[in-house]
C-alpha cells in the first residue's frame, strides 16, 4: 500500500526522495527516459507525488507539465497513494456485453466502494480501463497484475478471498 509521502517520517521521506533522484540519475543520459523513471519511481513510492514529479522534471530537464502531463495520461500511473492491490475492470465493448456492469455491481457490493475510489482500510483500489486486451475471455478484470476472464458476479467473492 502507497503511504503519502507526507505521512512518513522525516528519515523515510527522505531516504524516499534520494532513491527517486538515483532512479533519476540511473536513467538521465537516456533518450526517452520519462517512461522508465516514472515507473520505477512509481515502484519506489508506490505513486507519483506532485514533490516526486518535481525531481523527476529538474532532474531530466523537463518541463513539469510534461512530466505531469505523461504520468497523467497513463492509467497505469496514479498521482495519489492507491490501494495494496489496484483491481481494473475492463469497460470495453466485448466486456460489456458479456457482462461487466454486473460484475462491477459485485465488486461494490464486496468491497463497499465504487470506481475511483478505495476501501478506507487501504487494501483496495477500483477502477474501470478502457481495455486489458483480453476480450476474448470478457469480461475480465486485472488485480494487480493477474489477470481473471469469463467473470460473472457469483466468481468475484472467490477471486477477492484469495488476497485476504
Amino acid at each position: 500500500m502507497a503511504v503519502a509521502l507526507d505521512k512518513l517520517s522525516p528519515d523515510l521521506r527522505e531516504q524516499r526522495l534520494r532513491e527517486v533522484e538515483a532512479a533519476v540519475a540511473r536513467h538521465r543520459d537516456k533518450p526517452g527516459a520519462l517512461l522508465a523513471v516514472l515507473k520505477e519511481v512509481q515502484g519506489i513510492l508506490g505513486y507519483l507525488p506532485e514533490e516526486a514529479l518535481k525531481k523527476v522534471s529538474q532532474g531530466l530537464e523537463l518541463p513539469l507539465s510534461q512530466v505531469y502531463g505523461v504520468a497523467t495520461f497513463y492509467t497505469l500511473f496514479n498521482t495519489r497513494p492507491r490501494g495494496q492491490h489496484i483491481i481494473r475492470l475492463c469497460e470495453s465493448a466485448p466486456c460489456h456485453v458479456q457482462g461487466a456492469r454486473e460484475v462491477l455491481e459485485a465488486l461494490k457490493r464486496e468491497l463497499g466502494i465504487g470506481p475511483g475510489e478505495d476501501t478506507p482500510d487501504g487494501k483496495w483500489s477500483l477502477e474501470l480501463v478502457s481495455c486489458i486486451g483480453v476480450c476474448g475471455v470478457a469480461p475480465a478484470i486485472m488485480i494487480d497484475d493477474q489477470v481473471y476472464g469469463n467473470l460473472t458476479p457469483d466468481c468475484i467473492p472467490g477471486i477477492l478471498a484469495s488476497y485476504r
